[in-house]
């Protein structure tokens, strides 16, 4: 979190950090959605000018790349070449999940390439993980970038399914044919299947069985 300062006078220095801009706007984002993303906005959030936000981003395309940046290197864990590239790519799928979570605001966003240095070298430290336990490269490109789509996929998914009673929802379901839908509908009083975590993790422990599968194959 970040502190507002007070509306600056004209001529006195903002007083303010790039970090604090970038978790202003992501703050900004999580409560009024994507669109509502302004620099007069942000300034105003900010207790200054819009144009003083220009000393800390050039534009609002780089506004938007540091608030992925700061997501994925939140989600970023050290690595080492005596690490287990398991434990280190389940740490980072359930860190960005909890993240992504924490500022669901961001997630139409965070699909753009990464190209502020800060994110790079967050892709960078990854792929030397995956290379330090013998993933061709290739190999460590994709599953990086299947377990990062997955994660932003699947949390979409949770942030989105916010309806308790609309179409698709419990309720919703409760009312379908048995004799059409009896497993759903199984599923429903039983709640198997309904827990998010527990499918995330799930899922995770299978992309990651299936990438040790393909790293002995090869």
């Amino acid at each position: 979190m970040y502190s507002v300062p007070p509306k600056r006078q004209r001529g006195e220095r903002a007083g303010l950090t790039r970090e604090q801009v970038l978790d202003a706007a992501l703050d900004l984002v999580d409560e009024a959605g994507l669109p509502s993303l302004t620099m007069r906005a942000l300034g105003a959030r900010l207790g200054v000018e819009a144009m003083t936000l220009y000393h800390y981003v050039p534009n609002k395309d780089a506004l938007i790349d540091g608030m992925v940046e700061r997501v994925f290197t939140a989600a970023s864990p050290p690595a080492s070449p005596r690490g287990d590239w398991r434990t280190y790519l389940r740490t980072y799928a359930h860190d960005l999940r909890r993240v992504l979570l924490l500022h669901p605001g961001v997630l139409p966003a965070v699909v753009r390439p990464a190209v502020t240095p800060a994110t790079l070298d967050s892709v960078e430290t990854g792929l030397r993980m995956l290379r330090w336990a013998g993933f061709p490269l290739g190999m460590a490109v994709d599953a990086l970038n299947s377990l990062t789509l997955f994660v932003l996929g699947h949390t979409g998914a949770e942030v989105g399914i916010s309806s308790a009673s609309g179409a698709g929802s419990p309720d919703w379901l409760a009312g379908l044919d048995e004799s059409r839908y009896p497993l759903l509908l199984e599923s429903v009083r039983t709640a198997a299947g309904t827990d998010d975590a527990a499918r995330f993790t799930f899922a995770v422990e299978s992309l990651l069985a299936g990438f040790a599968a393909q790293l002995a194959a090869a």
